[in-house]
């Protein structure tokens, strides 16, 4: 009888990923290039707003198996739902969903916990206090099948093994030259604008002549994926925890499940000029496995512990989006780069549109570049504890899993407790996107003094202009505000509402007057725009509260643009702020740029350089 891991090999295992072979098209309104998760979900972005795209890539396909991103954060499921695609990943796993139990932090797969908490529990539980979403664990290309089968259905064309050879930005547009890969036959693009979603080695941003500022790299590291080709129930259970934090003398970094026989690991430091042998890696793996398992190497990539940042995310046409845009200490870059996505894509829509000026597609730069700078910072800071408690931990020593003396727990504890401090979720970069710099956001007056510094590890619900809109159930039935507010700028009328029962006083009149007033004066500003605008009444007074404003103006990507009481409008009409959240105009109380739009300072330990290669 077979293994139970030869078994449960095809069952939902898919372990190559071919792009379609179509030919480019000749014209197109967006040019993507790169047809990871990053390219194929700008391309849905474009879609929901009404914006034709295609996208090419030099590769002819994916593999399953490859050491790519796998965790996703509330915010970037918020977008994923957005899309219509949420159900649709969250049934696409790859291993048994019973397998996950959060991070637990342990002495080897098979061996001792040291910290964390399992999640695992049968009650349903309740929503996040700051999301509808949860946290959701799939290989990155599960994501990549699934939004590859959605632009199918919408008609989008993605185009593999077409290497991008040259672009040529002028007033118009974009010309680019691509060449298909097997057979060297060349092809002109002519489109609008181009994305560039083309990783670190990013041609775009390369032809673009985009450089980028950071550190170089002394030393890399590696993740790889070993394939199990012996069965491992016996030593693991028929749950084994999905994703786990290893540290023992031997090995250190996570271990997580791919599917049921493939696990991503992690090796490093090694020096910049060698490779791992496969039995170093191996070695390495079974460190981590707790016990002696047969293993394969099915694939091998290399990191950097180092941060490097375009000078600029959008210039002349070409926009960087994902790595192409900023490269980090991994952990997260993916679900920053679906932030890029649905900042630039509304923005694309609106100006194609005709809706916007030339400064609403500048404006990707200055909200995105300073926030992923502040992220970058936290996950190099973060890093380096994590490094400094782990070498402390083996100073120590870490006991051998067999032994179960009372001596051997009283050291795990303590190892607990040295890996366990200040070990907390980083609210602040999940949830706190905040945009403090922009030219196409209604700063109040004296707001930006007055805001707290941005921390990695504190949110709380912030309805001030630049930040994330709080979300909320608009009906009973798990109804949002973000799926309410769709791909459109929406007005939120949070005035006092009395309903249509009674006799309404001469208070509640004038209220509704007012009201009145104002979302007519924003409704007409909007249609001689051309814009479409969703009013939103949310009569709920904890909406009111949360909100701190009678209105609030809502971009398509979820972002506060301008709340007030109508009557600080003031002699400018609604088509006056309107004109500014679409660049076409200033308002005379916009605050001037903030020193937070700049790179915030390294650590006295990075060498800064300004550079076009990857190291």
């Amino acid at each position: 009888m077979p293994a139970r891991n030869e078994i449960s090999r095809g069952k939902r295992q898919v372990d190559a990923l071919v792009f379609p072979r179509t030919d480019p098209a000749e014209r197109v309104d967006v040019l993507v290039v790169g047809a990871g998760p990053n390219g194929l979900g700008t391309a849905l972005e474009l879609h929901r707003h009404g914006v034709g795209a295609a996208v090419v890539d030099a590769a002819p396909g994916a593999t399953l198996v490859r050491a790519g991103a796998a965790g996703y954060t509330p915010r970037a499921l918020e977008v994923i739902r957005g899309w219509g695609l949420l159900q649709r990943i969250q049934h696409a796993w790859t291993f048994p969903p019973e397998w996950n139990t959060g991070n637990l932090l342990l002495t080897s797969l098979a061996g001792h916990q040291l910290a964390g908490t399992t999640l695992r529990s049968f009650g349903l539980g309740t929503t996040g206090r700051y999301s509808t979403e949860t946290m959701l664990r799939r290989p990155q290309t599960v994501l990549q099948r699934v939004f590859l089968d959605r632009l199918a259905e919408i008609g989008t064309a993605v185009s593999g093994g077409w290497r991008v050879e040259d672009l040529a930005s002028d007033p118009d547009g974009v010309t680019t030259t691509v060449v298909e890969v097997e057979t060297g036959r060349r092809r002109t693009i002519r489109s609008r604008y181009v994305v560039g979603a083309d990783g670190g080695t990013s041609t775009v941003r390369t032809l673009a002549q985009i450089p980028r500022s950071g550190s170089y790299a002394e030393e890399r590291y590696f993740r790889f994926v070993v394939r199990t080709t012996s069965d491992t129930s016996a030593a693991l259970g028929a749950f084994p925890p999905a994703t786990a934090v290893i540290y023992n003398d031997r090995y250190c970094g996570f271990l997580a499940a791919l599917n049921e026989t493939d696990w991503r690991a992690y090796a490093g430091p090694y020096p910049l000029d060698r490779d791992p042998t496969t039995d170093e890696l191996i070695k390495q793996a079974r460190a981590a496995f707790g016990f002696d398992v047969d293993l394969e190497v099915v694939s091998l990539t290399p990191f950097f512990k180092s941060t490097r940042i375009a000078d600029t995310f959008y210039r002349d046409r070409v926009a960087l989006v994902g790595d192409a845009a900023h490269v980090r200490t991994p952990g997260g870059n993916l679900c920053e780069g679906f932030g890029d996505v649905v900042n630039l894509g509304w923005k694309l829509a609106a100006v194609l549109r005709g809706q916007a000026g030339p400064r609403l597609l500048d404006s990707y730069d200055e909200e995105r570049r300073p926030h992923n700078w502040r992220i970058a910072d936290y996950a190099l800071a973060e890093d380096q504890r994590h490094t400094a408690a782990y070498e402390h931990v083996r100073a120590l020593g870490v006991p051998a899993d067999a032994d179960t003396s009372p001596d051997a727990a009283r050291r795990r504890a303590e190892i607990g407790e040295i890996l366990g401090a200040g070990r907390s979720l980083p609210l602040g970069v999940v949830f706190d996107e905040r945009y403090d710099a922009s030219s196409v956001i209604r700063y109040e007056d004296g707001q930006i003094e007055a805001e707290a510094p941005w921390d990695a590890f504190a949110y709380a619900d912030d309805a001030r202009p630049g930040h994330r809109a709080p979300n909320g159930n608009l009906d009973p039935f798990g109804f949002t505000l973000y799926d309410r507010i769709g791909s459109h700028v929406a007005l939120l009328v949070l005035a006092d509402d009395t309903g249509t029962t009674g006799t309404a006083s001469t208070a509640s009149t004038a209220s509704t007057v007012g009201t009145a007033s104002t979302v007519g004066a924003f409704e007409a500003a909007a249609d001689a725009r051309g814009i479409e605008l969703e009013v939103i009444h949310l009569p709920d007074p904890a909406a009111r509260e949360l909100y701190g404003a009678p209105y609030a103006l809502v971009r398509p990507d979820h972002h506060v643009a301008w709340r007030g009481d109508g009557s600080d409008l003031g002699g400018l009409d609604a088509g006056a702020v309107l004109d500014l959240v679409y660049g076409r105009g200033q308002l005379s109380a916009q605050p001037p740029a903030q020193p937070q739009a700049q790179a915030p300072a390294r650590t006295a330990d990075s060498r800064q350089l300004v550079d076009s290669t990857e190291r």
